[in-house]
Parts: C-alpha cells; structure tokens; sequence
C-alpha cells in the first residue's frame, strides 16, 4: 500500500503542475491588464526640464542654458596640462601659507606647522561652459561653471606641546559658479590690470579629513557643521557683490605709451673698487628704465681694468618721464660663480633738459638709501652722457619700429661677415636627480665648452649668466648642444649625473636676432630650461 499511495502522489503532482502552467500562459496570452499600453516615444526636445532630469541625470550647462558655450577644448587643455598646473599651483600655495603660518602659530602656541605632501592629484577640474558677458567698459567679463572631483594628498604635520599629529586631506569635491572679470583693459601685455573673481552662488565643497589615520567626517553631525561653515565662510567673503581682486599692475603705468627715446652713452670709469682677491676686476655696466620689465642692457666686459673705457650707445624708451629713472649698475665679470656688484647709481628723467646732451660723473654707491654709511666709501665714478629727446607726432611710428626688438651691436674687432653668438642662462624648473640635484649647465658649440655655476641642492635654479662666442660666419646650419648636469656633493659615493639635455638649431635666432624660448630636456620626465640668444652684427 505505501509503494502504491507513493506512485499515485507522485503523478497526481505531475498531472497537476502541468496543467497549472497550461492555464497560466492561456491567461497571460488572452487576459492582458487593461492599464498597460504600448510605449510613446517623443523627441528630447518635446519633453520639459523635469522629464529631462529624470531620464538624465547629468545634464551639461550648455545644454540646460543656451547663453552658456560648451568649452571641451578647454577641458582638454587643462587635461594636458594639469600636471604642470599642479606643481605650479601647489608651489604658489606653498609661498602664500608659509609667512601666514608663521605670523599666527604662536597665538595659539603651536611649534610648527609643514606640508609633508601637497599635490592637488592626477583628475583636474572640468568646465560645463562658460558664459561671456559683452558691456561697454573696457573689461571682460565670463562665468564658468567648474566641476572638480579631485584626489588631492595633502598631508600636514602639527607639532604642539612635544607631540606630533598628522592631518590628511583626501577625495575632495568642489562645484562652483565663479565671475571672473579682466578690467581694466590696456594695451600692455597680459592686456588687463586687475583680475576679479565673485561667486555667484554657494560652492558645494566635500572632503575626506583623516586625523593619526581617523576619518574625522565619520563623527555624527560634524560632517554638516563642517559644510556648512565652509560654504558661510566664502560666500561672506567671495558672494557677489563681493569680491576677490589680485592686481596684476598698475593700471595708471600700463595705459602709458612711449613718449620719447633716452640716448645713453657710457663713456668710461675711474678708481672702480677691486673685488678680486688675485688680480685687476673685469667691470662691465647694466642699464635700464624703472618702472619697466624689459631685460637689462649691458656693456662690453673690459678686463684687468680699473680704469676701463667703453664709449658704447644705447636707446631705451621713456614712458614716464616725471617718474622713471635710468639705472646704472657696474658688474665685476666672473667666468665661474656669480658676478659681484661694483656699485650702482640712478639719473633721474624729470632732471634731465629734453634735447639737451648731458655729461654725468657719477659717484658708485652700494645702494640708493641714503643712510646707508657704506655709501660713504669711495667706489669709483662712471661718466655716461645723456639726452632725452621726447617724440614729435610725424616721429611717433618710426621710433618705435626701431627700438621694438633691438638687439645691441657686436663690440669692434669682431669678424665682417660672421658676428657674435651670445647664450644667456637663464633658469631651470622641475629638475631631478636620482642621486643628487646640484646642477649647473654645460654649453658646447663648435668644439667650444662653457660652464655656468653650479647651485646647491635646488630643484629650480636660477643662474642668469652669459656666454659669447665669436664666429665667422652665421651658424646657419650649426646646432648648439645645452646640458643640465648634477655636481656631485663634496663627500659623497655617487659620481655627476645628467638631469638632461637639449640641442638647439641656430638658424632661428640668425633670421630673428633675438629667440627666448623655454625648451623640454630631453631624457627627463617634467625639466625644463629658459635660454636666450641673441645673434649680434658689427
């Protein structure tokens, strides 16, 4: 009886689930709900914001607002770029904390504070678009909307009372509607006076804070607190109306144009001081304008001389009579190390007769402060002769299409036909040595070899030092090989190294006279170096 009350069970289930699924797909199939209809499908542009936002949720700025434009270009450039964007801007951080750190640890009985790491990381900010604003004043309006979810490292070491503590920033997030305006608007380069920046509403501003490793944003309440006093805090300073402004220049001095040419003559120097220890100083005279960023002009080098003679001319243009002055300082040339300053003196332009030549012996001071007691000091007297002749309208054109780009004269003595090569070294960025960074620069060009100063441990040298070569004929078809190598310490197991190199054609700088370019090492990851050259003819 079981075997048979078991078989019997076992087909009556069968029998049973069978038939339920019969049934099942004859009611699906034939007994549809009456609610449910066949899809609409309409055009993006016929459904309303909300529609839009619920399908997508990410929609672009420049989509939702046409008086946006999309900027991807700009996203891409910054992609590039971000990386050198990175060391720069921490860098520029770096320099503005430090003196603020400085002036307030000690209220609050601090020993110190430091960045032990401080990258902003490998995402860069994005831009949904940006909006230009055109109005009739002479500034440039435009209102970006900038994205950033980043993954900064910024790591900070406090050290109070015997103790150390480490505070992290991580995963930080920042969405704000910045106003930035360029005014005013002026003819001198980057084009505009002042930058002003506003926010035109509250930035939404997210991060991870780590204390000795504890996320302190997982504490109840104190993640809100903390957004909420960040947003009050910079929207009381930067909400527009208010403003953030970062002058660039004097808008009075950029607006100026040229009114007239100073015509400076450097005759000659007595009784300079000596510098060297072993033999006669090697004195040669840099002149400028106040007032203006253009680089220096500068004499021939007379060596063993105290008593050199140079009788060389030289043109700069006068914005400003009534403020700007000529300065002259006298050099001693080193061939290895810095050059040492010999003294140095000031003619002021509103002293000076307009058309009138002017004979000057100036006494060499160590500085212009009057109550400085070394300026007491004999230091040698320079003779320059100056003439300001201030421009007549028809004169206006002409005597800024020859001044624009010039590039002094070769000295006398140099070959006709060919003319003098001169190299200026300027600066180094972002060097890297696997052992040591103690670089210095080796220039070779034509089997000659020349070397700048070598600077202790730093990554971003500034050495500022020229190099002449005479030559023949135009180094049309020549290349000049620049390398960056690092000096060994004076003790130490690891031999120079080279930190990079770069090999520059000649045939730009004999057409243009003057190229000052920032080249890329070749064999280095981020190095760069700013060199100048200038091709010089009788």
């Amino acid at each position: 009886m079981g075997f048979v009350s078991t078989v019997l069970g076992f087909f009556g289930f069968g029998t049973g689930f069978s038939a339920g699924i019969v049934i099942g797909y004859y009611l699906f199939i034939y007994f549809q709900p009456a609610d449910v209809k066949d899809p609409k499908i309409r055009p993006l542009v016929e459904h309303d914001s909300k529609s839009l936002e619920r399908m997508i949720p990410e929609i672009p700025i420049w989509v939702k607002n046409p008086d946006y434009d999309r900027v991807d270009w700009l996203n891409k450039f910054l992609g590039s770029m971000w990386p050198y964007l990175d060391k720069a801007i921490c860098r520029t951080a770096r320099e503005i904390a430090k003196p603020i750190i400085a002036e307030n640890i000690p209220k609050y009985k601090i020993d110190s504070v430091e960045f032990e790491t401080f990258t902003l990381g490998s995402l860069p900010p994005t831009f949904q678009g940006i909006k230009v604003y055109v109005t009739e004043e002479k500034e440039l309006i435009m209102e970006p909307s900038l994205k950033w979810a980043g993954n900064p490292n910024v790591t900070i070491l406090v050290k109070a009372f015997g103790l150390k503590a480490t505070v992290q920033v991580v995963d930080l997030q920042v969405f704000a509607s910045p106003r930035i305006t360029l005014k005013p608007l002026v003819p001198s380069f980057p084009c505009f006076a002042k930058i002003l920046v506003s926010l035109m509403e509250k930035p939404h501003v997210d991060f991870g804070l780590k204390l000795i490793g504890a996320d302190l944003m997982a504490i109840p309440g104190l993640y809100k607190f903390v957004q909420e006093t960040i947003k009050n805090q910079v929207a009381n300073m930067y909400l527009w109306p208010r403003t953030l402004e970062v002058p660039i220049m004097d808008p009075s001095k950029a607006g100026k144009k040229p009114v007239g040419i100073l015509y400076v003559k450097v005759v000659r120097a007595h009784n300079l001081r000596k510098k060297d220890l072993l033999g006669k100083s090697d004195p040669y005279v840099k002149l400028r304008l106040t007032e203006e960023k253009l680089p220096s002009k500068k004499t021939s080098v007379k060596h063993s001389n105290l008593n050199p003679e140079w009788n060389e001319e030289f043109k700069l243009v006068v914005k400003d009579p009534e403020t700007q002055a000529l300065e002259l300082i006298v050099y001693d040339w080193e061939k290895v190390g810095k050059h040492d300053k010999m003294g140095m003196n000031v003619v002021k332009l509103k002293e000076l007769t307009p058309d009138e030549p002017k004979s000057l012996t100036l006494d060499m001071l160590k500085n212009m402060d009057p109550n400085d007691v070394q300026n007491e000091k004999s230091r040698g007297q320079v003779v320059v002769e100056v003439t300001y002749k201030p421009f007549r309208e028809a004169d206006l054109p002409k005597e800024i299409s020859e001044d624009a780009n010039v590039v002094e004269k070769a000295p006398d003595g140099t070959p006709a036909g060919g003319g003098l090569l001169v190299v200026i070294v300027h600066e180094a960025q972002d060097l890297e040595g696997k052992h040591h960074t103690n670089p210095y620069v080796r220039i070779m060009f034509r089997g000659e070899e020349r070397k700048t100063k070598h600077i202790k441990k730093n990554r971003d040298p500034r050495w500022e030092e020229d190099f002449q070569f005479v030559c023949d004929e135009p180094p049309i078809h020549d290349k000049m090989h620049v390398e960056v190598l690092s000096r060994p310490p004076s003790i130490g197991i690891h031999s120079k190294e080279t930190l990079g190199y770069v090999v520059i054609s000649l045939a730009d700088v004999v057409s243009n006279k003057r190229i000052n370019e920032k080249y890329h090492l070749i064999d280095s990851k981020n190095g760069r170096i700013q060199i100048e050259l200038q091709w010089r003819t009788s």
